[in-house]
């Protein structure tokens, strides 16, 4: 069945306080959260050029990639306004993984001028993600030493082939988090079988819950939304499968007007 957006399938389960029906207290360890060290890594692939449902400000039409670009720029501001200690560097995932900016940084002027650098790539294939894991595992080895966690967010493009990769099990340094922009299914596409695989890839090498939303509508506001919910701390998360953020409007309960009573003065609605 062709996964929902922002739907994932994980037989995960989590405690809320101790067993015994809904009376029980969920009760939060203390625990110290880290500063986060994240590195955003972009697929350059030509399939990001696809124009999203929307156009600029000047007529010109927005691809995924400049819907991308966007979203970045508002996750990293948001994220430093929440602390401004945590750190962001980026790549690039053609067949395999390139930096684009490697030092991290908390200047969000250095992510701006990163975002005018990414330009898609002319060549396409199988993406390899072994070398994004192995340069994350060695970065989070890093960030360990300074007291700090590394997250890997994956913006991926391609709907007719998988990625691969060959990562140790048990091997988890690092937190990975995905957003999948696809085409619909079709002759030529298997959006399914992308999005399974990187379900898999991220439940193999994420050290705390990994996130992964996807979407084939074109929406630049649906990729809004998803990066968004991507603000939450690794260390804080609930399962993806308990996420209902943001609600439906559809899905409130109705407001129940207050009954009549014998003091209640009559209002004229003439």
């Amino acid at each position: 069945m062709m996964m929902e957006e922002g739907d994932k399938s994980k037989s995960n389960m989590v405690g809320f306080g101790d067993e015994g029906g809904s009376n029980s207290k969920y009760v939060l360890k203390p625990m110290r959260m880290n500063s986060e060290d994240i590195l955003i890594c972009v697929d350059v692939d030509p399939q990001c050029l696809v124009e999203m449902k929307a156009t600029s400000s000047n007529g010109r039409p927005i691809t995924r990639l400049d819907s991308i670009k966007q979203a970045i720029i508002l996750f990293v501001n948001a994220k430093l306004t929440i602390n401004p200690d945590h750190r962001f560097a980026f790549a690039t995932l053609s067949t395999s993984v390139s930096w684009l900016r490697k030092e991290f940084s908390s200047e969000i002027e250095s992510t701006i001028a990163a975002m005018r650098g990414l330009s898609a790539s002319s060549s396409s294939g199988q993406a390899d993600l072994t070398n994004l894991f192995r340069l994350a595992a060695h970065e989070a080895k890093k960030s360990r030493t300074q007291g700090r966690i590394l997250r890997v967010i994956l913006f991926y493009c391609r709907s007719s082939m998988q990625p691969q990769h060959q990562w140790p099990l048990n091997h988890k340094l690092f937190t990975l988090d995905v957003i999948y922009l696809h085409d619909k299914p079709g002759p030529d596409n298997c959006p399914q079988l992308v999005y399974d695989t990187l379900v898999e890839a991220l439940e193999h090498v994420s050290e705390y819950e990994g996130y992964i939303f996807e979407t084939g509508q074109g929406l630049v506001r649906i990729v809004y939304r998803h990066v968004l919910i991507l603000l939450s701390h690794p260390q804080q998360r609930c399962i993806q499968d308990n996420i209902d953020i943001p609600k439906s409007l559809t899905k409130k309960a109705p407001q129940v007007e207050p009954m009549a009573t014998d003091d209640s003065v009559p209002v004229s609605r003439q």
